[in-house]
């Protein structure tokens, strides 16, 4: 399989940053939601695990839109209707502006309690503002917002490609699985 785009397909490449996103993102969710639960110190370390993860996060959809644009969109499947197509193109957008915006949320909540963030330890990301209890304590309650509704849209973006692949029986879903995954839905 090529790794670029085609008319019809996603790409390997296209393909790995999807599902490596959505692997990261599960995990980053459950981190996110059970690190409260831990001892202060593993917390301490839970945290700089959850930070270095969003970070990778932002690189890999930074990627993957730079890829998207380079290697272009395949068209829609076969069957799918013009109202469909945009709507999954505001869906993909949504996606996007979540996928930016959480993590530069965390970022900035991290920076605003004059904390640092680092890359696993390699690097440290710079501070992007001055200390401020308030913004970060806003910032933090937005983050988790955000969370959730990057949380529903997915939901709703994965549901949309379940209804497609069983109902519509169109390949909207067999095109972002690996080859052979699934069995051709109009057979």
């Amino acid at each position: 399989m090529s790794p670029r785009n085609s008319a019809t397909q996603w790409g390997s490449l296209s393909k790995t940053f999807h599902w490596l996103i959505v692997l990261l993102l599960i995990g980053q969710g459950i981190l996110g939601l059970t690190m409260g639960d831990f001892p202060r110190e593993t917390r301490v370390e839970l945290i700089g695990l959850h930070k270095s993860i969003g970070i990778t996060i932002l690189m890999l959809a930074i990627a993957r839109l730079l890829w998207t644009l380079f290697s272009g969109r395949p068209s829609p499947a076969p069957g799918v209707t013009p109202l469909q197509h945009k709507l999954a193109m505001a869906g993909h957008v949504l996606l996007y502006v979540l996928l930016f915006a959480l993590p530069i949320s965390g970022w900035l909540l991290t920076s605003y309690a004059d904390r640092p963030s680092s890359w696993f330890g390699l690097f440290e990301l710079p501070r992007l503002v001055g200390e401020n209890h308030d913004l970060h304590e806003m910032l933090e309650e937005r983050h988790e917002q955000l969370f959730w509704l990057l949380t529903l849209v997915a939901v709703g973006h994965a549901g949309a490609a379940v209804y497609h692949h069983l109902f519509q029986r169109d390949a909207t879903l067999s095109r972002m699985l690996p080859k052979g995954w699934l069995r051709d839905p109009r057979s």
